[in-house]
């Protein structure tokens, strides 16, 4: 059995807004197939998801970003505690795996990116992914999509909920009120591309996305901003 990181305490609300604070509770909405449960850990409030396969009780890990403790007390520490198969890195920024060596040690898991951003992460990854791959956690399959421009190889992970609406991992690539941060303009117009052709134009309105960083929002409530975006080159 793998060594257990010391408990930090995280509450537990099934009230889910999208909204999660830093030291706060964390928040589990439940699915006919699957569970989410966002947290917010370290410095820079960064979202770190669980997602759980009702069926098979495997979980996968969105962002192994900071705080091991805080992560691993989400998980839990129970004969019922979900197993930690795998973690996904959405991509190469340090604040979104600080934690991933200690997450992945101490649990047996498998890490996951995409090859371009593979470099910095303190763990070599077990599996490259890129566009039009899958990812599964249990019973349930995750469509990777790369989304290039805030880094080279960032990806998004994609949940067609068959009973219900797709649910969306974007990572730092979309988040309410706009694209993940560029620094050139090339990439801000590879990263608003992609987000327009790989998500907007082929996803419903009705999906719900969840960023790297602070609150849930839907496609359908950011679509009528897309123009602005483009326009204004952030």
């Amino acid at each position: 059995m793998a060594d257990r990181l010391p408990s930090a305490t995280v509450d537990l609300v099934d009230d889910y807004t999208g909204h999660v604070e830093p030291g706060g509770p964390a928040a589990r909405r439940t699915l006919n197939a699957l569970t989410i449960t966002k947290v917010s850990v370290g410095p820079y409030d960064n979202n770190a998801y669980l997602l759980t396969c009702r069926a098979t009780h495997e979980a996968l890990l969105i962002d192994a970003a900071a705080d091991p403790a805080r992560l691993s007390d989400v998980i839990g520490y129970d004969q019922d505690r979900p197993s930690l198969k795998t973690i996904v890195t959405t991509h190469q920024h340090g604040d979104h795996w600080q934690a991933l060596g200690a997450v992945a040690g101490a649990n047996g898991a498998n890490t996951i990116a995409h090859a371009l951003d593979a470099g910095p992460l303190p763990v070599p990854p077990d599996r490259f992914v890129t566009q039009g791959d899958t990812v599964a956690v249990g019973q349930v399959e995750l469509e990777v999509i790369h989304l290039r421009g805030h880094t080279p190889g960032s990806i998004a992970l994609l949940y067609r909920d068959p009973d219900g609406h797709p649910h969306l991992f974007t990572g730092d690539s979309l988040f309410p009120g706009g694209v993940g941060k560029t620094t050139k303009p090339k990439d801000f117009e590879s990263l608003i591309d992609d987000v327009s052709s790989r998500v907007f134009d082929v996803l419903p309105d009705d999906t719900w996305f969840y960023p790297g960083h602070g609150d849930d929002s839907t496609l359908g409530a950011e679509r009528p901003k897309l123009a602005e975006w483009r326009e204004r080159g952030w």
